[in-house]
């Protein structure tokens, strides 16, 4: 046994020695690695959702309150689409809308700030910006049905989530309206500067919205005192001049006076400028075709789409000609420098 001990401890002396060295060579180049490179491997195992940069807030003024709310860019695009778009409308329409919503408010954060808008807000909850409600607000609104129309909404936003609409690698203005008169405008025959992507195309789906003709009766000395003309003495109701690509009044000329379509509709308080009147006795009967400014995307045109069976977006392509849609999260650190 004596003789077995010199043995045993220079076998256990090898299998220590064969063990160490290893790492004995190795510890020499395997310093901590940087922390941004352990983060990096780390993220790399995370889905691509959570990849994305940390999430936007949006401050909107609220109008009511008078105070600022601040909330995550998606939930704000939430609130807007149940603000701006009925709920019961195709799950396709409501992504659309979502779109226009995001594109937006990317799009606006990235502009210099506006002087006029209280608390250092981003934007307000009217439509001076974009109609917003929170989940409060849409409670009292909807009462019974806000548990289906908030899921249809969620749903319709989460399917868009991050999507913005770019033309020439930039979000774009993305304007929309209620109805058309069976097309929209250009957006030069209303804001008189052109834009790409704001052309006038046909909309005929437009024709099954309530809110396709409306008549509006108003005194004939009314009439002439918002327009500042005297159709009694002269006789003369107007005659349209000219009209848009979109079949709207471009001008009008009145008792020798000449307006364009969008100040007779902003003066006269008409739902949109494809406009007639006549004059019944001591009233003038306006009738309009269409409700809106008529630029970018009709939301019942949308609709309207959406119910042939058509994508969201099959319904931004036609609506804005040659956009594309893009990640948001690109312009994220463009909008933190911009604030």
């Amino acid at each position: 046994m004596k003789q077995l001990r010199p043995l045993f401890f220079t076998s256990i002396f090898f299998i220590i020695v064969s063990f160490l060295v290893p790492v004995l060579l190795v510890l020499p180049f395997s310093k901590d690695k940087p922390a941004s490179v352990k983060q990096e491997e780390k993220t790399a195992d995370l889905p691509a959702k959570e990849q994305q940069e940390p999430v936007t807030e949006v401050a909107v003024y609220r109008t009511v309150s008078k105070k600022v709310e601040k909330l995550p860019l998606e939930e704000y695009v939430m609130g807007v689409v149940a603000s701006e778009m009925p709920a019961d409308f195709e799950e396709e329409a409501l992504k659309a809308q979502a779109l226009t919503a995001r594109t937006y408010i990317v799009n606006h954060l990235l502009q210099s700030g506006e002087d006029d808008i209280p608390l250092d807000a981003d934007v307000t909850d009217t439509i001076n910006h974009q109609v917003y409600k929170n989940k409060e607000e849409l409670k009292h609104l909807w009462d019974q049905d806000f548990d289906w129309r908030m899921k249809k909404i969620e749903e319709a936003v989460k399917a868009t989530e991050g999507e913005i609409l770019t033309y020439d690698n930039k979000p774009i203005t993305a304007s929309f309206f209620s109805t058309s008169n069976g097309y929209t405008e250009n957006a030069e025959d209303y804001w008189n500067n052109p834009v790409p992507y704001l052309k006038s195309v046909e909309s005929p789906w437009d024709t099954q919205s309530p809110k396709f003709i409306d008549q509006k009766v108003m005194s004939v000395q009314d009439f002439q005192e918002k327009l500042n003309v005297n159709i009694e003495k002269s006789g003369d109701l107007g005659t349209v001049t000219a009209r848009t690509p979109g079949k709207k009044v471009a001008a009008v000329n009145i008792g020798g006076k000449t307006f364009s379509g969008r100040e007779v509709r902003e003066k006269l308080e008409l739902k949109s400028t494809d406009f007639n009147w006549e004059k019944k006795g001591d009233t003038i009967v306006i009738t309009t075709k269409g409700y809106g400014h008529g630029v970018g995307m009709s939301q019942y045109g949308a609709n309207g789409m959406a119910k042939e069976g058509k994508k969201y977006k099959d319904i931004v392509s036609h609506y804005y000609q040659g956009v594309s849609i893009s990640e948001a999260n690109k312009y994220f650190d463009k909008i933190v420098a911009s604030k």
